[in-house]
């Protein structure tokens, strides 16, 4: 059960670290005073239904929370969730990041892990203008220009055009060790999940890590074929079977309700 947290800490997941080829990372980016814009907005929800090969597990869940300030600077601040067992293991995991809103750098990063006997709380506080980072009261370490997380990573690539064929590399997992992430960009389906059918574009992550992300992995993800690319759908084969997540609901954020 230790697979379905990492198929959501992205995934995203999502312990994810991830990865995208053909798109290199660019120069530091001028200060920017607006907000940059993004197919994303305080009060969008997404929910899954988790399951381990065709038995249900748990649920898992992706939010925009709300506007914060972090350090004196404007960040969204997102959470993924994922909760659920069997009647001999249970999972709740929480995963919490500050995305600056002028930059889509990381600016703090927070887990919050109980999966059975195991009981884990860190948080993470990044400085893109440095590089550094600072693992709660821990020495601090080198980082990258343009710092992305576990969760915010997912957030980024739904801003990023996805051609069908190419493959995106980026330098921005603000552990430098990890880095490249990649994502290849396999072709386009029409899926039907719980929330109800989509057109879809399927990616593939990889990241230089152990797990279901694993540069060896098969893992694959599907993102509506859209200008929001929301995450409908993971699924990842392991050696015990298969773990897979489908979209189960979807609230917009007020700005785009209808």
């Amino acid at each position: 059960m230790t697979q379905l947290s990492r198929l959501l800490g992205v995934a995203m997941a999502l312990g994810i670290s991830y990865a995208p080829l053909h798109a290199q990372t660019p120069d530091p980016a001028p200060v920017r005073t607006a907000a940059m814009p993004v197919p994303f907005a305080v009060g969008e929800r997404l929910e899954y239904d988790v399951k381990f090969g065709p038995m249900h597990v748990g649920n898992g869940s992706m939010e925009v929370l709300g506007n914060e300030n972090v350090r004196n600077r404007p960040t969204w601040h997102i959470m993924f969730r994922v909760k659920g067992g069997t009647f001999f293991y249970h999972v709740d995991d929480r995963f919490e990041s500050w995305i600056e809103t002028t930059t889509l750098s990381s600016l703090r990063f927070k887990q919050d892990l109980d999966e059975g006997r195991r009981d884990r709380e860190r948080t993470f506080e990044i400085f893109p203008d440095r590089p550094s980072y600072i693992e709660d009261d821990k020495p601090e370490k080198p980082s990258v220009s343009q710092p992305l997380d576990d969760g915010s990573f997912l957030y980024f690539i739904r801003t990023v055009p996805l051609e069908v064929g190419k493959t995106y590399e980026f330098d921005r997992y603000f552990r430098p060790d990890r880095n490249p992430v990649k994502i290849t960009v396999l072709r386009k389906e029409h899926i039907k999940v719980p929330a109800g059918e989509f057109d879809a574009i399927v990616i593939r992550p990889s990241i230089k890590s152990k797990g279901i992300f694993s540069e060896n992995g098969q893992a694959e993800v599907w993102l509506s074929d859209d200008d929001r690319h929301i995450m409908l759908q993971m699924k990842s084969k392991l050696s015990i079977g298969s773990l897979n997540l489908y979209l189960k609901s979807y609230r917009p954020p007020p700005s785009q309700a209808q």
